[in-house]
């Protein structure tokens, strides 16, 4: 599910009436199967994500000199509504996602924009003339990634954006909203205006923890995030991250049921948490139950690589959640859709 479609020309600009809105950083994804020699060189390990310092900025020439990588629409937030859309589309569905994020005025922008549109995601960028793109450089190696993103543009999104008449239109007709914990780097004061009209209009707010450099070194945006959600998302290493940072130890249902139980600001409705383990089962808590959801089983010389896994899962989620499915059929749709993009 790897856009590089060119024959979009326009983006569908009709009245948005649909029900998913994602808000995050749009970045273009440069992959390369790279040798632990450029894990070390750069001082990242597989599995995790982090934001480019001064010694990451050459890797991105690096890979674009030396190993031919493939350029993919991402961004984590885009990822899973662009997922979320695909499966709507098949299920009848079109025109049912929207999503926002800052990106330059160039080429990457541009093909973004059309890979969005290729899968029916109706997008509204704000456009920064200054600032090119971002990027994130995806190392893959032996079927798992290593993720470095430079924001650019991505970090210059502004809550200005949200008082468009395009964006109001985007956010009073949706009633789910997506937002990625990677944004709260950018502008927690515009996750809060949406997070605000989805507690005052009794809407679905779900938010991912993402990474646990989120975790660790933005706690106070976290906890500002998580108030408002009404779904959180994240896999193990993350669950680990916060249980440790909080104190809530190392039994991840424990940490689980913590989350699902802290404050909150819509009260009409419980907190779900999600907790996915790659091939180990999926941990749901809610009202202060933990349920386990097995993964299916994947024969390894099928697996590819685990880039977008955990995104897809939360597409496969979504899609499900706005068919109004119990948590259970939408655990199975997640997996379904990681298992998909994975192979």
């Amino acid at each position: 599910h790897k856009c590089s479609t060119r024959d979009i020309t326009t983006t569908i600009m009709t009245a948005f009436n649909g029900s998913l809105m994602g808000m995050g950083n749009p970045l273009l994804d440069i992959s390369a199967d790279v040798g632990q020699d450029v894990l070390d060189k750069y001082g990242v390990k597989m599995d995790d994500a982090i934001l480019a310092e001064e010694k990451h900025q050459p890797i991105y020439k690096e890979l674009v000199d030396n190993y031919s990588p493939q350029y993919i629409a991402g961004g984590a937030t885009q990822n899973s509504i662009r997922v979320a859309q695909w499966i709507m589309t098949a299920n009848g569905k079109p025109g049912q996602s929207a999503y926002m994020g800052c990106v330059g005025k160039d080429e990457f922008g541009q093909q973004l924009e059309e890979c969005a549109a290729a899968d029916g995601v109706k997008v509204h960028y704000m456009k920064d003339e200054s600032t090119p793109t971002g990027t994130c450089a995806v190392l893959v190696k032996g079927g798992e990634r290593s993720l470095i993103a430079n924001l650019a543009a991505a970090n210059n999104f502004k809550p200005s954006h949200l008082e468009t008449a395009e964006s109001k239109a985007i956010y009073e007709s949706a009633s789910v909203y997506y937002i990625a914990g990677f944004f709260l780097t950018v502008s927690v004061e515009s996750l809060k205006i949406v997070a605000e009209h989805a507690v005052a209009n009794n809407k679905t707010f779900c938010l991912n923890l993402s990474a646990p450099f989120i975790i660790d070194f933005f706690g106070d945006q976290v906890a500002t995030a998580l108030e408002y959600a009404d779904y959180v998302f994240c896999n193990e290493s993350e669950a680990a991250a916060y249980g440790k940072k909080h104190g809530l130890g190392d039994d991840l249902k424990e940490v689980a049921l913590k989350i699902a139980a802290s404050p909150k600001k819509n009260s009409a409705k419980p907190r779900t948490v999600i907790f996915t383990q790659g091939s180990e089962s999926t941990l749901v808590a809610c009202d202060g139950k933990v349920v386990e959801y097995a993964v299916e089983a994947l024969a390894k010389e099928q697996l590819v690589d685990t880039n977008g896994a955990g995104d897809a899962f939360v597409g496969g989620f979504l899609a499900s959640l706005l068919a109004e499915k119990e948590v259970g059929t939408c655990v199975d749709a997640g997996h379904w859709a990681a298992r998909f993009i994975i192979q």
